[in-house]
């Protein structure tokens, strides 16, 4: 019998595949956004995207990797937006420092626009990112180190030249916490709720989050350091 060869791909079969991944991302990302990674099943994501459970295996695999591929598609278009503009900002400043203020504003404005974006998931996807923040799962923790590695990185570097008085080991610490008031603000809905209240009609929501936001977290960053040797001896160092 003469060999069989597989049936050659056109580029309809690429196009229907490139839509079937798009509604498995779609539905996991708004299933994950409303119960969390555990409490999300493959049975509730094959009934929102409309597939069945190869579909999921052969364009994902696991869970996990699933989970990852939601995150990754914003993450990593964001992060590229907030290193460029970290970089356009040291470009003008030339050899002077940046601001803590204007570094912040290089992290939060690349997630303001994507909040304002329903095309790329909008305050959705930032809901996503607080619950998969708060989510005790090591593989979510892990995955969301490495994610940021290279953001975390330049900002470090560049907080550290705004911030010489801070030791490397202080500095992670406040960035470990400015990178948590951010995503609990910008994914959680009181805030939102908050501003509301009290912003006038024609300002916009996300600009005055910004606004209030921004010198939060920079008088935390510019904060005078604590009692060292307690601080050491607490780190074990």
């Amino acid at each position: 019998m003469p060999e069989q060869r597989p049936a050659r791909r056109t580029p309809a079969m690429d196009a229907l595949s490139q839509d079937t991944k798009s509604r498995i991302l779609d539905a996991a990302e708004s299933l994950f956004m409303e119960h969390g990674f555990e409490a999300t099943s493959l049975r509730q994501l094959t009934a929102a995207a409309s597939v069945n459970l190869a579909a999921v295996n052969y364009h994902f695999g696991t869970k996990e990797e699933l989970f990852q591929a939601v995150l990754t598609r914003r993450l990593d278009p964001m992060n590229q937006e907030r290193i460029d503009l970290l970089e356009r900002y040291e470009r003008q400043a030339g050899t002077r420092p940046l601001s803590c203020e204007k570094i912040l504003s290089a992290m939060l404005i690349p997630a303001l626009r994507l909040s304002r974006d329903e095309r790329r998931g909008g305050k959705d996807f930032l809901r996503v990112l607080g619950r998969a923040y708060a989510d005790p799962a090591p593989f979510i923790r892990n995955f969301l180190s490495a994610q940021y590695a290279e953001m975390i990185s330049r900002f470090k570097d560049a907080f550290q030249k705004a911030l010489p008085h801070l030791t490397k080991q202080e500095l992670t610490w406040r960035l470990h916490f400015v990178m948590g008031a951010l995503s609990y603000t910008l994914a959680g809905t009181d805030a939102l709720k908050l501003m509301a209240q009290v912003i006038p009609h024609d300002r916009d929501n996300d600009e005055m989050l910004l606004e209030r936001l921004a010198p939060f977290l920079a008088a935390g960053l510019k904060a005078p350091l604590g009692d060292t040797k307690k601080l050491e001896l607490a780190s074990g160092d």
